[in-house]
Formats: structure tokens, C-alpha cells, sequence
């Protein structure tokens, strides 16, 4: 009888969502986090969406930081309602993330990123 891993006792979805992290390994990231000016609030989500990357996106992610104070037509064109505001442009589908970004398994999650020593195991 073949030995049965972990992943086979998943759902469909569950290992829909293992292939599609495992294909969006080598994918290049374009991000843009919008903060308003230099709130500790906003500097709190620039460092840590810069740790997130510099983690799990070595070298294939690029990072704007907007200021919305700054660039208000930015902010528009967007449609945004609140700062910080992490927008994933590429790879689609774009995405939008609320808040300082403290929470990384969610914004993880966001970026579609499997986070590293987190793998489901054979």
C-alpha cells in the first residue's frame, strides 16, 4: 500500500492552494504601500512589510512607498479609504491589505507567499 503524505490528506482546495504557492515561486512582486506621512503607524507597516520581503521575496519583489500626503492623486486613483494600504499590483489578481501589516501570516496570505519553515511536510 503506498505511503500516504500529508498532502494527500488535504481537500481539493487545500491542494490547489499548495500548487499554486509552489508555481508563484520564481514570480516577481510589484507592491506599493501607501502610508500617510511619518505616523508611527506608517513607519510601523514600511518596516515591516520591508522585513516580510526581505524574508519571503528575496530578490524578487520591488517595494514603493507612497506618501499620500505628498501624492494625493495617487491615493485617488486608487480609490483608497484608509493608510497604510499595501496594494500587490503583480502578480494578479491585485490585491489590497489595511493596516501596519503586523500581522504577517495575513499578509502573507494576501500575497499569495507560502510562508518559509511553514510548509506542509511529506
Amino acid at each position: 500500500m503506498p505511503k500516504v503524505t500529508k498532502i494527500d490528506q488535504l481537500g481539493p482546495a487545500a491542494r490547489e492552494f499548495q500548487k499554486a504557492i509552489a508555481a508563484s515561486a520564481g514570480e516577481h512582486f510589484v507592491l506599493r504601500l501607501y502610508v500617510s506621512g511619518l505616523s508611527a503607524r506608517s513607519r510601523q507597516a514600511i518596516d515591516n512589510i520591508k522585513s516580510l520581503c526581505e524574508t519571503h521575496l528575496v530578490g524578487r519583489y520591488e517595494l514603493q512607498i507612497i506618501d499620500i500626503y505628498q501624492q494625493p492623486e495617487l491615493a485617488k486613483a486608487q480609490q483608497l479609504i484608509a493608510a497604510p494600504t499595501l496594494i500587490k499590483k503583480l502578480p494578479l489578481p491585485l490585491r489590497k491589505l489595511v493596516g501596519d501589516m503586523q500581522d504577517s501570516a495575513r499578509v502573507l496570505i494576501m500575497l499569495g507567499v507560502h510562508a518559509k519553515g511553514a510548509g506542509v511536510a511529506p
